[in-house]
């Protein structure tokens, strides 16, 4: 065969392939836990021993079983990155039951859900599911196809193709599970540091693995990393994977300093008064070009207390960078730093450490309590800055004031199955 006609072969074949429909591609489930249930067509019953393999498509992840007592159990869906609204079906027949859920990288997602025995509740949130992959770059243009990641996040939750639930509690119960993609879900996309990063292992927790549970109507999209700073941010393609997904109407925060002010990670470093403020304005600028809302938030402080039981300023000028910038652009500014260290102070420096993970021998990174508790702190920010995401807050949030803490020792959240002793990334 001549090569014109190999060429009008090759040609008239893939004309036929583009004009066959595609493929269907599944974009809801239904599950069934409880073998009371009427069973359909449409609902899978979901067996003790199905565990998950990418060729089943769903199933109990890590070795996890159910029904072991309070033992938390993690369930996995193949599911294409997008936002997926979760309804799940709770309580038992002959006894009381106490739910709590996370999602992906422990994200919190639903609290203490309680029913009596034989009663029944159902819950709805959205979960956020990506993987490392960007759109790659046109020819010659510069770029790459995937996110930079660390060593630590190699096997992740956050960045596979599946959606991942961790159902806990001291009696949990679910019956059901049902998913389906929603492209229409408000958005809010968390970059930042490892103070904001959705903690992989216990004890570590950060607010914004924490903010989901008091917006449930809203998908929370945490970018965040442990070690970030803006520059990395930029440079190791995280930027461009939230450009690539980011809409208009979605929310932007914005949390970066506690490693960007360090000198002797020169590659990265910005000074408070000049880069830092450019790269502010540079991340601000990019949400606006899309009819995205930026907020910034300042860093949290650390935990050094003075002589007088104050909280002594371990950032600098960088907090007040922030809020010249946020001032000068006209953008909502969520002032973490102040909040925080009302919130160490009202706790003192006998009881701050009960926020802070390691058994509060890290000064830097929060536990669940630390986490939820600075997660109220932006929540009352939204309120008070009059965000478009204040119309989602949870009715169950009545308000928060930092000076006036939940009690450390009497606060209590399901703990998650897997736990590290290796210290976040950053300090």
């Amino acid at each position: 065969m001549r090569l014109s006609q190999k060429i009008s072969s090759i040609a008239a074949f893939l004309s036929l392939v583009m004009s066959l429909p595609a493929a269907p591609v599944t974009s809801s489930w239904s599950f069934s836990f409880d073998d009371s249930l009427s069973e359909n067509a449409q609902t899978i019953s979901v067996k003790a021993t199905d565990s998950f393999t990418t060729e089943r498509g769903y199933g109990y992840d890590l070795g996890t079983v159910p029904g072991a007592g309070a033992n938390p159990v993690l369930f996995s869906v193949v599911a294409p990155e997008g936002n997926y609204r979760v309804i799940v079906s709770l309580g038992k027949n002959a006894a009381a039951s106490d739910t709590t859920i996370k999602s992906e990288s422990r994200q919190l997602q639903l609290e203490k859900a309680v029913t009596r025995s034989g009663k029944f509740i159902d819950r709805t949130f959205i979960v956020n599911v990506r993987n490392s992959r960007v759109p790659p770059p046109e020819k010659n243009a510069p770029g790459g196809s995937a996110v930079v990641l660390n060593e630590r996040e190699t096997g992740l939750f956050r960045w596979d193709d599946k959606l991942t639930l961790e159902f806990n509690g001291s009696a949990p119960a679910v019956r059901a599970v049902k998913i389906e993609r929603v492209d229409d879900a408000c958005t809010v996309f968390l970059i930042g540091d490892s103070t904001v990063t959705d903690q992989p292992y216990e004890p570590a927790a950060s607010w914004g693995q924490m903010l989901s549970r008091f917006l449930p109507g809203v998908s929370v999209a945490n970018h965040a990393e442990s070690g970030e700073t803006m520059k990395s941010f930029i440079s190791g393609l995280r930027l461009a994977k939230v450009l690539s997904q980011i809409k208009a109407g979605d929310t932007l925060f914005i949390q970066f300093g506690h490693n960007d002010s360090k000198k002797q990670w020169p590659q990265t470093y910005v000074e408070a008064h000049t880069t830092y403020k450019a790269y502010l304005r540079t991340l601000i600028a990019e949400a606006r070009l899309r009819d995205v809302t930026p907020v910034l938030v300042t860093s949290m402080q650390r935990r050094n207390f003075d002589d007088a039981g104050k909280i002594k300023n371990s950032h600098g000028d960088y907090p007040q960078a922030v809020r010249e910038v946020a001032a000068e652009e006209k953008v909502a500014l969520i002032d973490l730093e102040k909040m925080s260290s009302a919130f160490y102070e009202a706790l003192g420096p006998t009881r701050s450490p009960l926020a802070f993970s390691n058994g509060g021998k890290d000064i830097t990174h929060h536990n669940n309590y630390g986490a939820y508790e600075l997660a109220k702190c932006i929540v009352q920010g939204i309120r008070e800055a009059g965000l478009p995401l204040a119309k989602f807050i949870s009715p169950e949030f009545t308000g928060f004031d930092p000076a006036k803490p939940d009690a450390p020792e009497t606060f209590q959240i399901a703990v998650s199955p897997i736990q590290s002793t290796i210290a976040p990334r950053g300090n």
